[in-house]
C-alpha cells in the first residue's frame, strides 16, 4: 500500500436535479458527488472543482483510500466513477464507495511495465511491446490495496505474452479475472515483430486471443461516459 494520503473536503448537498448540478458548476466552481455503500444511506456531496482535479491529476487517487471531510465527519471511500467532460479539461460528477477495513474491496489497479527498453525482444529482435491491458482489478482488504502493479518485460522474447497468470500480486491480493478461471487468463502484454517481417504472422497468432484484453485497455479506469451522473 502506498505512503499517499488523499483527503477532500466535502458538503453535503440537498438541491438535487440536472439543473441544481449545472448551476453548482457554473457559480460555485464546485461538482456533485455520491458517497454510497456499507450500511449507511446514500449521501449527496459536493466538492470544489479545484481540490478533485488537482487529487485525480496523481494517478494514486484511483488505486487509493481516500478520506471524505464531510463537515465534521471522516468517511474512507475509494473512487468508482468519475465523469468528465468530454470537450473541456472539466471534471462532471464523482461517485465513491464506502470501505470497511474488515472488507475486502474490488479496485482497478494500474500497471506498471518494467525494462521495456531493455526487453530481450525489443533489444535484440527489433520487436515491439504491445500493451493489451493498462490496468487489473483486483480483491483485497484496503489496507492491502496496492497503488499500481509491476510487469517485468526484461525477459519477454520476440512472439512471448505476459498474461495474468504470469504476475506477481502482492500478498493477499488476488485479480479478479482469474478467479472466474483459466478462460479468463487476459493477455496483458506482447512483444510482436517489427511491420512486415516473416516473424509478424507468428506474433498475430500468438496475440488472438487477447481482443478481450485490448478492449480492457481502451477503457479508463474507473471513469464513466458524460451521460447520466447528476444526481
Amino acid at each position: 500500500m502506498s505512503n499517499e494520503e488523499f483527503e477532500l473536503n466535502c458538503t453535503v448537498r440537498s438541491d438535487l436535479g440536472k439543473g441544481a448540478s449545472r448551476r453548482l458548476r457554473r457559480l460555485n466552481d464546485s461538482i456533485p458527488a455520491v458517497l454510497y455503500g456499507g450500511e449507511k444511506d446514500a449521501v449527496s456531496l459536493t466538492i470544489a472543482h479545484k481540490d478533485i482535479a488537482k487529487a485525480t491529476a496523481n494517478e494514486a487517487f484511483f488505486s487509493h483510500i481516500i478520506t471524505l471531510n464531510v463537515g465534521s465527519k471522516k468517511e474512507k471511500a475509494v473512487i468508482k466513477a468519475l465523469q468528465r467532460h468530454p470537450a473541456k479539461p472539466f471534471i462532471l460528477h464523482a461517485d465513491f464507495l464506502r470501505v470497511s477495513d474488515k472488507q475486502a474491496i474490488t479496485v482497478k489497479v494500474p500497471i506498471h511495465f518494467l525494462n521495456e527498453e531493455k526487453c530481450i525482444g525489443v533489444k535484440l529482435s527489433g520487436g515491439n511491446i504491445l500493451k493489451t491491458l493498462n490496468e487489473i482489478e483486483v480483491s483485497c482488504l484496503p489496507k492491502d490495496l496496492p497503488e499500481y502493479i509491476e510487469v517485468d518485460m526484461l525477459e519477454i522474447d520476440l512472439g512471448e505474452s505476459v498474461h495474468l497468470s504470469d504476475i506477481t500480486l502482492p500478498e493477499n491480493v488476488s485479480s479478479v479475472a482469474l478467479s472466474h478461471g483459466e478462460g479468463s487468463d487476459l493477455s496483458v502484454a506482447i512483444v510482436q515483430a517489427p511491420k512486415g517481417s516473416a516473424d509478424e504472422d507468428q506474433v498475430e497468432a500468438v496475440e488472438g486471443g487477447g481482443e478481450e484484453g485490448e478492449d480492457a485497455a481502451g477503457s479508463d479506469s474507473n471513469e464513466s461516459s458524460e451521460d447520466g451522473g447528476d444526481s
